[in-house]
């Protein structure tokens, strides 16, 4: 059973850092990608950021600059490192993994619980 384990999330002030690390635990395979989304009350999910088995990257435009994902050494692990926190970046952070199951690009995905990030004006 593949589960994603992710912790750091909290209440911050605007301005500060928080670092999102995410875990996946349980499958033998390497995921092709894992990334953050995040949802904001009354807000659909969006993606923030993504990054590729391979250490390709991808940004959401509203976190260009501030946010930095990257893989860890660990197999499926990766963290988001958010700084210059604004208040509309509130919201609950969903960690996901996915991995491409045939040559048509088909895909699994596997989510997070979703740690709450809160950042005060």
């Amino acid at each position: 059973q593949v589960q994603l384990v992710e912790s750091g999330g909290g209440l911050v002030q605007a301005g500060g850092s928080l670092r999102l690390p995410c875990a996946a635990s349980g499958s033998r395979f390497t995921f092709d990608s894992m990334g953050w989304y995040r949802q904001a009350p009354g807000k659909h999910r969006e993606l923030v950021a993504t990054v590729t088995s391979g250490g390709t990257t991808n940004y959401a435009e509203f976190v260009k600059g501030r946010f930095t994902i990257s893989r860890g050494n660990a197999k499926n692990t990766m963290s988001l490192q958010m700084n210059s926190l604004k208040p509309e970046d509130t919201a609950i952070y969903y960690c996901k993994a996915r991995r491409v199951v045939n040559v048509e690009g088909a895909a699994v995905d596997r989510w997070g619980q979703g740690p709450q990030v809160t950042v005060s004006s």
